[in-house]
């Protein structure tokens, strides 16, 4: 990272330099650090502020950061009528950006501690109710953002079954057929599918003759710095079985990139094959074109992304019976909370699971009969017959006389102590 003077601002490129090496996360999660370091300085360098004092005034920075335009020497214009130009996700991004700046230029002796007082709020656990604490002896101490907005909640729907077949229709060669499957069928990110090399893909029913013995079809699924800049965000890696559709489909390409590249190419799984440089690995930025490319062939009536393929592929195996920790291992995810957002049960399943709720006026007794919850009148009760149909019979002993007589020669209509009721196909309670 450069300064003003294109010299090299040496606490903002040691801290990234220890992201992306010295804890291993992704190429793209440094870069957004990046660009959050350098509104930051922006912002100290237009308002006068030293950015390594300027912790304490992080809230009039939120506000330049809703109104700063993306060009460096534009105006920017806040207060009423004003437009935003960052929303509240990405505010937040950039504050936690600043923080891990500021963080690490601590640790480094960079910067007063005092400043970790400034973004953070710095407390123990001795605070804390006993039920909190649980069995971890001693004091620990927990830090909190102090500055933080928010966030309005957005919800990632999933794409229809529909929507994945109109997708898959709409391919024009086996390399597109499969890169649908692995996102839909397989539920992969687009980083993970561009990411897969040749030797992950054990498609054989017994793969002991390759040194795995993992049974049947399957890919591995392993995160690597690829030549492509393709990441898996999962940092573990994992075994993701694969059905006949993916096999199938992926003979096809396997046929068709050696039609038109032969034997030889790269490790890479999916390579281009029908534009230059052919032969080099498809990236990210190519699957995300291909899946707005093929809803647009498709003639779909609104935008699908590839995520919501994977929000798809989450719910259709808990639509099938799948369990939350099945969910869990085929999306790679550790915690267990993960895979929540990923689930939208099908409509027909929620209707199912509310047909599946007894009606409440009716309740089972000892010979099984379905009796009804006495009212005013008296108590009716379903009987089944020989042909498994339901007679009503009278509860009351008050009714096995006079009153019916009299209700007979009334027109059928029972008067007296009680009135017959029938169950309706819905479960209502209506008078025959």
């Amino acid at each position: 990272m450069l300064d003003a003077e294109l010299e090299v601002f040496a606490p903002a490129d040691q801290w990234l330099r220890h992201v992306r090496f010295g804890q291993s996360r992704a190429e793209l999660t440094t870069n957004s650090y990046a660009g959050a370091v350098v509104l930051y300085l922006r912002w100290c360098e237009r308002t006068g502020r030293d950015w390594r004092e300027a912790a304490g005034d992080l809230g009039l920075f939120m506000v330049w950061l809703k109104y700063a335009p993306a060009d460096p020497h534009g105006q920017v214009l806040a207060g009423p009528g004003s437009t935003s130009m960052r929303g509240e996700r990405r505010i937040n991004g950039v504050l936690t950006g600043v923080r891990g700046l500021l963080s690490h230029a601590v640790t480094t002796g960079m910067v007063e501690r005092w400043v970790l007082g400034q973004v953070y709020e710095i407390g123990s656990s001795r605070d804390l109710p006993a039920e909190a604490l649980g069995e971890a002896p001693g004091m620990v101490a927990r830090l909190k953002a102090r500055h933080r907005l928010q966030e309005p909640e957005s919800e990632v729907d999933r794409a229809t079954d529909d929507e994945a077949v109109a997708l898959f229709r709409a391919c024009r060669n086996a390399r597109d057929r499969v890169i649908v499957l692995l996102l839909a069928r397989v539920g992969l990110r687009p980083g993970q599918v561009a990411g897969l090399r040749r030797s992950d893909c054990h498609l054989l029913m017994d793969s002991r003759a390759l040194g795995c013995d993992v049974e049947g079809p399957h890919l591995h699924i392993i995160r690597r710095a690829n030549e492509n800049g393709a990441w898996s965000k999962s940092r573990k890696k994992w075994v993701q079985p694969v059905d006949f559709l993916v096999v199938q489909a992926m003979d096809q390409y396997t046929a068709e990139r050696h039609r038109l590249l032969g034997a030889g190419g790269n490790d890479f799984l999916l390579v281009n094959l029908f534009r230059a440089p052919l032969g080099s690995p498809a990236t990210t930025d190519a699957i995300g074109e291909l899946i707005a490319a093929l809803v647009r062939r498709a003639g779909l009536g609104r935008s699908v992304v590839a995520r919501m393929l994977r929000h798809a592929f989450a719910s259709n195996v808990v639509d099938a019976g799948g369990a939350l920790d099945e969910v869990q291992a085929l999306l790679g995810q550790s915690h267990p909370a993960s895979p929540r957002p990923y689930l939208h049960p099908a409509a027909g399943r929620l209707r199912e699971a509310i047909e599946r709720v007894p009606s409440p006026r009716m309740l089972p007794d000892a010979a099984g009969c379905c009796r009804m919850l006495p009212d005013a009148a008296g108590c009716c009760r379903m009987l089944p017959d020989a042909a498994g149909c339901c007679r009503m019979r009278r509860a009351s002993s008050e009714h096995a006389g006079g009153a019916g007589a009299r209700g007979r020669r009334a027109g059928g209509r029972a008067h007296g102590g009680g009135r017959a009721r029938v169950l309706g196909p819905a479960g209502l309670v209506g008078r025959p």
